[in-house]
């Protein structure tokens, strides 16, 4: 049989047309998406703007610049339980969702605070008002925060699935002592440590003006905007010096495979990390595209594993390069042994270009995607003036199979591999030739819940 190879098969030409109509939506849609105008008031808070003639709504996204990163010493979640203060009467949601038709969220991650608040155009002044209120007159009376802290111990009481043990294990493998090693929310245990004079802290060191930026997408025009903006948070204080992130880094991680005993399971949840770069780092994006590129080549190399997922986990400082996925208890070594060579492969040769085009296409309708929501939008503009971002379509098609082999080279060359797995640990150990650490030295009281 004499194969006609002028053309690709038919699958392979429909999937080459997806990819091409998902690069041309994607490019299309970033090209035109517009730059927010910026203002800066007195007292240092920066402003980023959009006007949308016609929106009846409008939407506030506040960042605090000073995240989870900043938990003292033991007290993981003291940054989380700090945002929850920000709003803690949970009348005021019900008010922004029943009577202004929006929604007000908290969120906390090592990098930041968000608050999201959105409502109708024509309660603006209402809206930047609540905001004022948090930050003007944040709630730190010993009640309240003794009722927050119960609801936020409440809700991380249950028990860890073995995905969450594994996500757990591999931060505090990699990270030691470092603050990414603990989960921004806190645990139980680490928030009962923390008390009043630590949010007080919290509240003087970074809830400051000049430790923010507010995004504004909506129906409102500019001059009622600033007006509202220069009356209710002019007031807003700057600080005396600001905090910088900067941290004593943490040492190379035992190469050992972890095993986490979780008895009678018959899946195995596999997770292998290295230091990744920060948010701001020039080859962040080939990163991105060498995470893509990495599970595709994974996905092939083992058909048993399952929620395959590789991230490039960037944050103001470097983060994680992190690897996982669940396999059969007696896939485990090969999953771990696959994926070592996938990244000892990168690091030697290029990927190839086709490759590269996939991991692209993918990228750019990720982007697309979130672009498409104004809360996306609002959240990629903000992420590119929070971290001095280049994530333009066009620096994203610049990347070339050459520049993501030299990250795989940065991030993998001569780098120890942390490596966990959490599943049943006598099979495990037997998968494994004997070959692994049971992690009977481990002190951390958020891996130590991780024993049964």
């Amino acid at each position: 049989m004499v194969t006609d190879t002028r053309f690709p098969p038919r699958g392979m030409q429909a999937a080459a047309v997806i990819f091409l109509l998902l690069t041309l939506t994607a490019h299309a849609f970033a090209q035109t998406a517009p730059e927010p105008e910026r203002e800066t008031l007195l007292n240092g808070l920066r402003i980023l703007y959009w006007q949308q003639p016609g929106n009846p709504n409008v939407l506030l996204k506040l960042r605090v610049h000073s995240g989870a990163a900043f938990d003292l010493a033991g007290k993981a979640g003291m940054m989380a339980l700090f945002g929850d203060a920000l709003f803690p009467d949970p009348a005021t949601r019900e008010y922004v969702t029943e009577e202004l038709g929006g929604k007000l969220e908290v969120t906390t991650t090592y990098d930041s605070i968000d608050v999201t608040l959105s409502g109708k155009a024509s309660a603006l002044e209402r809206m930047i008002d609540l905001l004022r209120g948090a930050v003007l007159s944040t709630q730190l009376d010993a009640d309240t925060i003794a009722k927050l802290r119960q609801a936020r111990i409440a809700r991380l009481s249950k028990s860890p699935s073995a995905a969450e043990k594994a996500d757990d294990a591999i931060a505090n493998r990699l990270f030691g002592s470092f603050p990414y090693a603990h989960p921004a929310e806190g645990t139980a245990a680490s928030l009962a440590k923390v008390d009043r004079g630590d949010l007080l802290l919290a509240r003087e060191r970074f809830l400051n003006a000049d430790n923010a930026s507010l995004v504004v997408m909506g129906g409102v025009e500019k001059p009622r905007l600033m007006r509202a903006l220069r009356q209710l948070l002019g007031p807003w204080g700057k600080s005396n010096s600001t905090v910088p992130a900067t941290f004593r880094q943490p040492s190379a991680p035992d190469s050992r495979v972890l095993v986490v005993d979780t008895p009678g399971e018959s899946r195995a949840e596999v997770r292998l990390a290295v230091r990744g770069l920060s948010r701001g780092d020039a080859d962040s994006i080939a990163a991105d595209l060498l995470a893509l590129i990495i599970r595709n080549r994974w996905q092939s190399d083992v058909p048993e594993l399952a929620n395959a997922a590789v991230r490039h986990g960037a944050h103001l400082l470097p983060g994680a390069f992190i690897l996982s996925g669940s396999v059969p208890t007696a896939s485990a070594s090969k999953a771990v042994t696959a994926a070592q060579q996938i990244m000892n492969a990168l690091a030697q040769a290029a990927p190839t270009a086709a490759e590269v085009n996939i991991a692209r296409g993918e990228l750019l309708s990720q982007i697309s995607k979130q672009m498409s929501q104004p809360e996306g939008l609002g959240n990629m503009w903000l992420d590119v003036d929070t971290f001095k971002l280049a994530r333009k379509p066009n620096t994203i098609q610049s990347v070339t199979p050459g520049d993501v082999q030299r990250v795989a080279f940065r991030l993998f060359k001569n780098r120890p591999v942390a490596t966990v797995v959490v599943g049943n640990s006598e099979e495990l150990k037997s998968a494994f030739a004997g070959k692994v650490d049971t992690g009977a030295a481990v002190s951390d009281p958020a891996v130590q819940l991780k024993k049964p």
